[in-house]
């Protein structure tokens, strides 16, 4: 099924962003508003304690499972906002470049912010997303 986003670069704004600035729906979208997907274990302890980058793998895998559940896939991810529990750039860009990479081409607008502290013990890394999906089915041009 095809994504039913539209990812928006712009040819006035830097390059050198590693995103889309901007990304849109069509009006027949449902919009999937995901928890920040945190990186939890099955049995709710923390993974990769210490580890920004496994960390934020871990959330990549959480968020993946929370879309498969929304019946989406990354593909239909229309922003996402990346926290890192760090004032160290370094921290925030081991974290970027997993869930950079988990996107691919899809590289929707993001947000990378550094944040004092995160909800569960040794967390370290939390990303939010939200998606937009059409049932392609359904949708006017195929009615």
């Amino acid at each position: 099924m095809p994504s039913a986003v539209k990812l928006i670069r712009s040819s006035t704004l830097s390059n050198v962003a590693e995103y889309a600035y901007a990304a849109t729906a069509p009006s027949n979208a449902r919009l999937v508003f995901l928890a920040g997907a945190c990186p939890l274990n099955d049995d709710g302890t923390t993974a990769a304690i210490g580890d920004y980058a496994g960390q934020a793998a871990a959330c990549i895998d959480t968020m993946t499972r929370a879309l498969a559940d929304s019946a989406a896939t990354l593909e239909d991810v229309i922003s996402t906002r990346v926290l890192v529990a760090s004032s160290n750039r370094a921290d925030l860009v081991a974290a970027w470049e997993v869930v950079r990479d988990a996107f691919g081409s899809h590289d929707v607008p993001s947000t990378l912010l550094g944040v004092t502290v995160l909800g569960y013990e040794h967390q370290l890394v939390e990303v939010e997303a939200i998606a937009a999906i059409v049932d392609w089915r359904r949708s006017p041009a195929n009615v």
